[in-house]
């Protein structure tokens, strides 16, 4: 099972040990892979405003 490192810990887990380079590399691996399909989600929300402006109503 995978989590984020914002969930909270399972009662397995050891709290007290340091994370390992090897373990801090993969994390932000796996963070970086998130952020990035995170971001391809929210395409073409990214796209500018159109510039379009309504006219005014005669009078």
């Amino acid at each position: 099972m995978s989590r984020d490192r914002k969930d909270p810990p399972s009662p397995e887990e050891d709290h007290e040990r340091p994370e390992s380079p090897g373990e801090r590399r993969e994390r932000k691996e796996r963070e970086n892979e998130n952020q990035d399909e995170a971001l391809e989600e929210t395409f073409p929300a990214s796209d500018p405003v159109s510039p379009f402006i309504p006219a005014k109503k005669p009078e």
